[in-house]
């Protein structure tokens, strides 16, 4: 058996290949929980960054600018890094969960707290696009049937401000499940983390005795492949919503 025929052996473990997808399972969940929280956070920095413009909520506009810009104009990595250190995790993270051990477990919930931050601050920037994507005349419009601008927001802008941010923000939601691969520097729970770790023992599943280059090739490949399925069919979703937008009239697009 040569190198390659080894290598690709340990795709038909079905061991590896469980731990592997676990891994997979545990990325999209990151992603999922990073990009949900994200637009909870962005949503009201976005509403308080466009509209916090009197003199007694400004300070509540340069607050949110600031976050917005460290963040979004700072490596991922660099946070994930100070998260790790001066983080604290809440006492209910100190035990095993979901088959990690405490240490593996606290670290995860670091990451994941950079991670969350950081997306927060991208998703700002698209919702204030959708925000100043709304006519001004929606609030005037509002105001004529007796909204207070509170309910304005909540039955008027914000609904069409999320109708024609979908397709960026599903782009987002793709770069989101790519940046999650940083956690494999401090954590390994998702799939590349698992991958690195796979590789580091592939000598005891290709039944050579020896780790291989040929081993780099097949288990980053397969990783490249899933990342890859994920990724395009996300991006497929993406490409329909916007052919299906355009083909609105564009009473229906407001």
């Amino acid at each position: 058996m040569n190198t390659w025929e080894a290598s690709f052996s340990m795709l038909k473990n079905p061991a590896l290949l469980l731990y592997l997808f676990k891994g997979v399972a545990f990325t999209l969940i990151i992603s999922v929980i990073a990009v949900l929280l994200g637009l909870i956070i962005g949503s009201v920095l976005a509403l308080t960054r466009n509209y916090c413009t009197s003199r007694k909520t400004k300070i509540f506009r340069w607050l949110s600018t600031a976050y917005i810009e460290i963040f979004r104009n700072t490596p991922l990595l660099l946070w994930i890094f100070i998260c790790l250190v001066f983080c604290p995790a809440p006492k209910f993270m100190s035990r095993k969960m979901f088959g990690l051990t405490a240490v593996e477990v606290k670290l995860l919930f670091k990451a994941a707290v950079a991670l969350i931050l950081f997306t927060s601050s991208v998703i700002a920037e698209i919702v204030r696009g959708g925000l100043n994507s709304v006519a001004y005349g929606q609030f005037e419009a509002g105001h004529s049937q007796g909204f207070h601008t509170v309910q304005i927001m909540i039955y008027i802008v914000l609904p069409q401000a999320y109708r024609n941010i979908i397709p960026t923000l599903l782009s987002q939601v793709i770069t989101t499940i790519k940046d999650s691969s940083y956690l494999a520097n401090v954590a390994t729970i998702e799939l590349m983390a698992r991958t690195k770790q796979l590789l580091s023992s592939a000598y005891s599943y290709n039944g050579t005795g020896t780790v291989n280059v040929s081993d780099v090739f097949v288990l980053f490949g397969f990783a490249c492949v899933i990342y890859f399925i994920i990724n395009f069919a996300l991006s497929c979703t993406v490409r329909y919503l916007q052919k299906r937008r355009k083909k609105l009239p564009a009473a229906a697009r407001s």
